[in-house]
């Protein structure tokens, strides 16, 4: 059934220092195909306070939240849920007549996809980034049992924060050291990004590696996720991602869950 726009139409959003087209095309399909009164469009910003106010003010029912504001959103906030608090990292905005409460559904996801892909737990892991979803991804790895890993971060006091919290180590670089897993959770391979044709880790460390994870969304798959397929390892893709942590925020929004078969419709035309 086709859906026209009128007074009623509620909004939801996205901010994000690169905006893409997939969650905008995977809400939006949702919303068609579920016969809602919605409809989605991707922002960025770089006054993330009079984002999330006009959020507030124009009563924005739903707002998703990619780097670099995961973290910097939160002050302007009236609620963390727990799953926001836990990391205190923000990925998703819920709007309920001007009270801003907070999630973070980049955690679900994550779990998820590594009980999925059933990635051994004694997988020694290295990751790069110390941002918003970094925590979110730690946190995710720790609590699925991961036991060994090592947090990579050009900024020492950032990184070596985020590995104390959860119990890992902090390297500069991966070197010589035998991981099992690499993750990447920096824009290194984001398109449109500084670093959009670079591998987020050397080839020598991917070779070592079983499995490859990239949480960047980028069509047809990031340098690291090209050649991690290549070279046929484990691959968890960005994705992946951002479609299972799509479905949370889309519940949150409009009170309904899609059935598996349409979610992975929505997938396949968010992708296309």
């Amino acid at each position: 059934m086709s859906r026209e726009i009128n007074k009623d139409t509620q909004l939801c959003m996205s901010l994000s220092g690169r905006p893409g087209n997939f969650g905008t095309r995977f809400h939006n399909y949702l919303y068609q195909a579920l016969d809602l009164n919605f409809v989605y469009k991707a922002f960025s910003t770089k006054d993330i306070e009079a984002a999330v106010k006009g959020v507030r003010a124009l009563g924005i029912r739903g707002c998703a939240v990619s780097m670099p504001f995961k973290e910097a959103c939160i002050p302007f906030l009236d609620e963390l849920d727990p799953s926001a608090t836990a990391i205190q990292s923000v990925n998703t905005i819920v709007n309920d007549d001007g009270f801003l409460r907070a999630y973070n559904t980049d955690y679900i996801a994550v779990a998820k996809l590594l009980d999925s892909h059933q990635v051994p737990r004694d997988a020694v892991f290295a990751l790069r980034g110390s941002g918003g979803m970094g925590k979110a991804v730690v946190a995710a790895i720790r609590d699925a049992g991961f036991k060994k890993g090592f947090i990579i971060a050009r900024n020492e006091a950032n990184g070596r924060a985020l590995a104390e919290e959860y119990g890992y180590e902090w390297k500069a670089e991966v070197g010589d050291l035998p991981v099992d897993m690499v993750v990447n959770v920096t824009p290194i391979g984001m398109p449109g990004a500084q670093e959009a044709d670079s591998l987020a880790f050397e080839k020598q460390v991917i070779d070592r590696a079983s499995t490859v994870f990239d949480v960047v969304v980028a069509p047809g798959g990031t340098p690291l996720i090209r050649y991690g397929r290549e070279q046929g390892k484990k691959i968890i893709t960005g994705e992946e991602v951002a479609a299972l942590q799509a479905v949370e925020q889309f519940v949150l929004y409009t009170g309904k869950r899609p059935s598996d078969e349409l979610i992975g419709k929505a997938a396949e035309h968010a992708r296309g």
